[in-house]
């Protein structure tokens, strides 16, 4: 009988051990414990160098794994609430692609909204599912989509009761959050699994005045990064899932695509990271919490700023709201969320995490301090002093409602033919157009162009937002159906 002793960390402990036995390599990485590459070394350190290292039995292995990896994974499910857990080193990216091919194959249908992350879309190009897209309703003041609507579900069942799954964003990247047990509730009751989106929701698991995570909520699959509010290395991420899951057959799945070389440093910050959380998540996300209501306070005094929080909560589009999201509406000082990211980082040496068309988002962890906090609001405070315009004629939707002519499959692999964007209008696109962060598509493959996504991507270009997506990486042209 495995024993869950959440003090421990199986995974870096077997690492640990490891390295004081001072084995000579005649394996790979090649660069043999940093000996090869001086200057890696230096930068990373000797103890980090020496703990990259290739699967061995000691050790482990991440595609088939029978003993500490296994119990790695087996205290992660402990911690989370979960029936199992896999340990990923493809970011959530894999996680999220790895649930939707567990559960569709082609021509297979899948309820979700349409303001994903492109990474769900992206699983839709691989396993040519087809999309029923719930259309997110959008709060006309700040212009973000909010979550999904019970009865909206209900509506795209009633039409599409062979849908197989449906998938949730919970929280979105601004906190918004759905009536996820009832979501859970309605789908099994139809025979649909229900996948979750949980990237920006790690600490859900770890403390009482958050909302309710996936797994307590009756998911069948939920892909959590890890490394976002959980603290563990960039690119390191969970899957979670519930019972009534084939872990064996999600194992199958990830391994379609998942390296056969997992980074032990990925895998040993999630072990390390869950041990932190089930030892010390409550009472860091306390913290966390009352940090970002203070910043969120603080803010709002400035004046001209929305910093948005439980305010929002209407019992419908927004169930309920994450308030470790310090998310903020710049639009009425004139100013868009991308040019306010630009001048903290650009003036005042701070980075947030992403600005967009109206709105930015400043990430608050188990990290930060009061003090950082401060030094934030004033530079808000500053910037408004310094910068602030007319805000009229500004863009006042970040989301635009796509119409959609063909399935992500079907157009990303069509014979296609390269446009200016003007001359593009009314045909149908074969690539991504999006600003990232956040990574939410203004236009997948299989969605018409029209005018207001034309004016929408150049003036997100005119602001100044990280443009990805399109084979033209100048995003001047665009890749059409012919």
């Amino acid at each position: 009988m495995f024993k869950y002793d959440q003090q421990k960390a199986p995974l870096y402990e077997a690492l640990e051990r490891f390295r004081r036995q001072r084995v000579v390599p005649f394996d790979v990485p090649g660069h043999k414990r940093g000996r090869g590459n001086p200057e890696l070394a230096q930068l990373l350190g000797d103890k980090c160098v020496g703990l990259d290292v290739n699967s061995m039995k000691p050790l482990d292995n991440l595609c088939h794994p029978i003993s500490v990896i296994y119990e790695a994974e087996k205290l992660a499910a402990d911690a989370f609430g979960a029936e199992h857990s896999f340990f990923m080193v493809g970011g959530t990216t894999s996680s999220v692609q790895s649930m939707i091919l567990s559960v569709c194959k082609a021509n297979d249908k899948i309820i979700l909204p349409r303001n994903v992350h492109k990474s769900v879309i992206n699983a839709l190009v691989l396993c040519g599912a087809i999309p029923v897209y719930v259309n997110p309703e959008v709060n006309n003041h700040i212009g973000i989509s909010l979550g999904i609507k019970n009865s909206q579900l209900e509506q795209a069942i009633k039409q599409n009761p062979d849908a197989v799954a449906v998938f949730v964003n919970n929280p979105t990247y601004y906190g918004v959050c759905s009536d996820i047990k009832t979501i859970v509730k309605i789908a099994h009751e139809h025979n649909m699994k229900v996948l979750v989106d949980e990237a920006h929701g790690t600490h859900f698991y770890f403390g009482e005045k958050l909302p309710v995570s996936a797994m307590e909520a009756g998911a069948d699959m939920s892909a959590v990064s890890m490394h976002k509010s959980g603290g563990s290395l960039t690119q390191s991420s969970l899957l979670l899932i519930n019972k009534g899951v084939n872990a064996d057959h999600v194992r199958q799945i990830i391994n379609l695509t998942q390296t056969t070389s997992a980074s032990y440093l990925l895998m040993s910050s999630l072990d390390i990271s869950r041990r932190n959380l089930a030892l010390r998540g409550e009472e860091s996300f306390k913290k966390v919490i009352n940090m970002a209501e203070y910043a969120r306070s603080e803010i709002n005094d400035i004046g001209g700023y929305y910093a948005y929080g439980k305010d929002l909560i209407d019992g419908g589009s927004v169930f309920d709201f994450d308030t470790t999201k310090l998310s903020v509406f710049t639009r009425d000082i004139g100013l868009a969320g991308i040019e306010v990211y630009d001048l903290l980082r650009d003036e005042y040496d701070i980075q947030i995490e992403f600005g967009d068309i109206g709105n930015i988002l400043a990430y608050i962890s188990i990290g930060d301090r009061i003090q950082d906090i401060e030094r934030l609001v004033g530079a808000l405070a500053d910037i408004k002093r310094l910068y602030q315009k007319d805000h009229t004629k500004m863009f006042s939707r970040e989301y635009l409602t796509p119409e959609v002519v063909a399935t992500p499959q079907q157009a990303f692999y069509a014979e296609k033919e390269s446009l200016p964007i003007d001359e593009a209008k009314g045909r149908i696109c074969s690539e991504f157009v999006m600003c990232y962060p956040p990574g939410i598509p203004i236009l997948a493959p299989g969605e018409r162009i029209t005018d207001d996504v034309i004016d929408y991507i150049k003036y997100a270009k005119e602001k100044g937002c990280s443009m990805q997506g399109t084979e033209d990486t100048a995003v001047e042209r665009l890749n059409v159906l012919k």
